[in-house]
């Protein structure tokens, strides 16, 4: 049974392939602008199942195995190719990368086929990765085969749209020479719609096994904690991490300068910050070290939120991050990654659930979810925004 999507009027009908599938974000994008899917791969297998499950199609695995010959015709190429060779998270190797050569993979399918468009997408950081070396690459190769490329890549994020979630990417359009020039694209991101972090939440009602979403008890503790120290720097919001090894007097500083100016520079401000309210943070500390749980990554914490009279966790939301507790404004939630840090909703002392991470993703209710939420979580993480692939696909081509 397929997906009830629309068919965007006006736009002629038009055939596209879908590389890099993951679950489909390219594929709802375009289906409901009047595309239709001929072709679909990934290397994923609980990606393939999904995949069928919502489209009736059966995606080919790993696309360095398919030749391009038995790839049938089309006018649109998506590709969110893999990012792992260029993410800031990686080796920072680019397309000397193994993993970065599968880029070569869509010059070789859009060398056979010579699709109209390409559309493709990728991390934010490819476009400063090796001085500017990588994007000049992939540039050089897709103006090579004949198609007209901007100059730089357009970095975008759902949020511009009003879509409460910060995710810039980098996205490549790609238009074949002989229909002409490649539209230009401009967006007043000063003017762009305010986003409510809020909007995207499901009843409670909705949410089957509500209970393993919620916050346990000790990470109630360990937050209720964090809230008894901004009381006491709510004048001071540190726009800095707090270390609380570091909220101390640097009584002998001479070993500092063994570390990285960066990590100094924070060390330095967390004892200025502890010097200033020496008397409040030596009596928290004292209650705080006695929570077994506060070490590591959760004894260290990151104001986000901007500057407020009456700072409250309770009112934002929130992440526990390997950097510590990282702290937001309730209009936006971070990027959605492809591990399970899934964002805590303050207010509701919970976490986002698939769901409410598909809609972050502008993914349709209809669609079915992969029913382990691990693997969901994951899954979302990696897809693309449905209304910003949309959005740059009816540029390409009306």
């Amino acid at each position: 049974m397929r997906l009830p999507f629309y068919i965007f009027g006006g736009m002629e009908q038009f055939t596209f392939i879908d590389l890099f599938c993951g679950v489909g974000g390219f594929h709802i994008a375009l289906e409901s602008l009047g595309g239709t899917c001929v072709f679909a791969s990934d290397i994923d297998e609980e990606c393939r199942k999904v995949y069928f499950d919502n489209f009736d199609l059966e995606p080919a695995g790993d696309i360095t195995k398919v030749n391009e010959k038995d790839i049938p015709a089309h006018d649109v190429l998506c590709a969110g190719f893999p990012c792992q060779a260029f993410s800031k998270a990686g080796y920072r190797r680019g397309v000397n990368d193994p993993r970065g050569t599968l880029f070569f993979d869509i010059v070789r399918i859009a060398k056979y086929h010579k699709p109209k468009y390409l559309i493709l997408e990728n991390v934010r950081n490819l476009a400063s990765h090796d001085n500017g070396n990588t994007w000049r690459v992939i540039r050089y190769n897709l103006r090579e085969l004949g198609y007209n490329v901007s100059d730089e890549p357009i970095i975008f994020s759902p949020h511009y749209l009003g879509i409460p979630q910060h995710r810039e990417r980098v996205f490549i359009l790609c238009k074949r020479k002989d229909l002409g020039e490649l539209p230009s694209f401009t967006f007043d991101k000063k003017n762009r719609p305010a986003s409510d972090a809020f909007s995207i939440l499901q009843p409670d009602d909705e949410i089957e096994n509500l209970k393993k979403y919620r916050l346990s008890k000790r990470e109630i503790t360990l937050i209720n904690l964090w809230n008894e120290f901004l009381i006491i720097v709510k004048n001071d919001l540190p726009g800095f991490p707090i270390w609380s090894e570091w909220l101390k007097e640097l009584d002998d500083i001479d070993y500092l300068h063994f570390y990285p100016k960066w990590k100094q520079d924070f060390i330095y401000k967390n004892s200025r910050l502890y010097s200033e309210h020496k008397t409040k943070i030596d009596s928290w500390l004292v209650e705080a070290l006695k929570n077994k749980d506060f070490t590591g990554a959760k004894a260290k914490f990151e104001w986000q939120a901007g500057k407020v009279s009456s700072p409250n966790l309770w009112d934002t939301i929130m992440h526990f991050r390997p950097s510590g507790l990282r702290v937001k404004a309730p209009t936006h939630y971070p990027a959605l990654v492809a591990i399970t840090q899934t964002s805590i909703v303050g207010p509701l002392k919970r976490r986002l659930t698939p769901r409410e991470c598909a809609r972050l993703q502008s993914i349709p209710d209809c669609y079915k979810l992969h029913s382990t939420d691990r693997i969901a979580y994951k899954q979302l993480g990696n897809s693309v925004n449905v209304e910003v692939v949309k959005m740059f696909a009816k540029l390409l081509l009306e």
